[in-house]
């Protein structure tokens, strides 16, 4: 297993690794996160492997910016629009529908929703400009509490990953996961976001 420091060093390898298929752990501005690309097939099982995660949960998506994350052909609904500018980057996920008339990458296909966040963490919107949008999940077993430092995490996962970014200690709370696949948004996981002030950002872009 590789440590590397969250510098220009780490940025370089991990991109690289990723790149070639490997999964790594990095840090975000909520939690580790177990990362792969989503065009490998086999990385991404691997990260299935890993956590332990049933295979039927699709996993979410970290993207540099929103131009990236409109490239994956989603459907920008007012309430996304609003909920965008307000905080992403940040601790917001949300559960995209599908704009029929624009192309979607081939790993989305016959996909109904994809979950995307933008994260406000300068070392990985730097790697996702170099590897383009990766598959993140939290790095801990399905189920588990969420370590907060990377070695807790290395011990957590053991042998399974190659590649660890250390990041220093990171918080155990997650983002906040908002549904905008339709014409009302629905909070399904509240986290560093609360409901309220996800509702008061709706209201006031009505």
């Amino acid at each position: 297993m590789r440590v590397m420091r969250a510098d220009a060093e780490g940025l370089r390898a991990t991109a690289e690794w990723l790149l070639q298929g490997g999964v790594a752990v990095v840090p975000t501005d909520t939690v580790y996160g177990l990362a792969a690309r989503p065009d490998q097939v086999d990385a991404e099982r691997a990260v299935y492997r890993m956590k332990g995660r049933p295979e039927g949960m699709h996993l979410p998506v970290l993207a540099a910016s929103v131009a990236q994350v409109r490239r994956l052909g989603v459907a920008f609904t007012p309430g996304a629009e609003a909920l965008a500018r307000r905080w992403w980057p940040g601790p917001l996920t949300m559960a995209f529908g599908f704009e029929p008339e624009l192309d979607r990458p081939s790993w989305l296909e016959g996909r109904a929703e994809v979950a995307v966040r933008v994260p406000d963490h300068d070392f990985l919107r730097g790697l996702l400009e170099h590897t383009g949008v990766l598959v993140v999940t939290s790095a801990n077993p399905h189920g588990a509490p969420t370590p907060r430092r990377a070695h807790d995490v290395a011990a957590c996962l053991g042998s399974t990953v190659a590649l660890v970014v250390d990041g220093g200690e990171l918080h155990d709370v997650p983002s906040t996961l908002v549904n905008v696949n339709g014409p009302e948004a629905s909070v399904e996981r509240e986290g560093a976001l609360s409901r309220t002030a996800i509702a008061d950002a709706l209201r006031e872009a009505r």
